[in-house]
């Protein structure tokens, strides 16, 4: 117990020790940098909902073309329809996972 507190006195000894004159204030916060890039309304996207009597269809899109589509059924899951490569060709994803796993082994424990 005496060596812990001896070591904390150590340790605090030169917080203690500043001096309140020695301060000097932070300097002013620059201005943010300008956007890189100018806002672009066209490479947001676009989301048109259609509700039908046993779902819900979301539709993205980017400057008109058709990326991904979301169907919520009144009862399920959600599920995605994705075209990676542009094609046309829509591939199911349960969710916009990416689904890479990363190996988690335990080394040690202690």
């Amino acid at each position: 117990m005496r060596r812990l507190l001896a070591l904390l006195a150590f340790v605090a000894a030169p917080v203690f020790a500043q001096n309140k004159a020695d301060l000097q204030p932070l300097p002013a916060v620059p201005p943010p940098p300008p956007e890189m890039a100018p806002f672009d309304a066209a490479l947001e996207p676009e989301v048109t909902i259609k509700k039908r009597e046993n779902d819900t269809v979301e539709e993205f899109r980017v400057q008109g073309k058709l990326y991904m589509i979301k169907v919520t059924p009144t009862h399920g899951v959600p599920y995605y329809l994705i075209d990676n490569q542009g094609d046309g060709n829509f591939m199911r994803m349960e969710t916009l996972d990416s689904r890479v796993r990363v190996p988690q082994w335990v080394i040690g424990t202690f």
